[in-house]
């Protein structure tokens, strides 16, 4: 069951968010190409990103596959 605070200023979410995907090739604006990264077996690279949403931070757990592993990140303002 999912869980929310009620607090859209500095919102908490429950539990965890896991996703298990594969790795992308972005271009120079930082925007996917359509591409995977694949390994040397042939297969696309796995990635995974798995955080806590708690007070209006986002923590990037430490079996993230990318650079915000293991740090602590404001949530971003959202458009209306």
């Amino acid at each position: 069951m999912w869980g929310y605070n009620g607090n859209p200023e500095s919102p908490t979410f429950t539990p965890s968010v896991l996703v298990n995907s594969a790795q992308i090739e972005r271009d120079e604006k930082g925007e996917w190409t359509g591409e995977w990264i694949y390994g040397a077996d042939g297969k696309p690279l796995p990635m995974v990103c798995h955080t806590y949403v708690t007070d209006g931070q986002i923590q990037f757990l430490s079996d993230c596959t990318h650079e915000l592993a293991g740090r602590t990140v404001p949530l971003p303002d959202f458009p209306d």
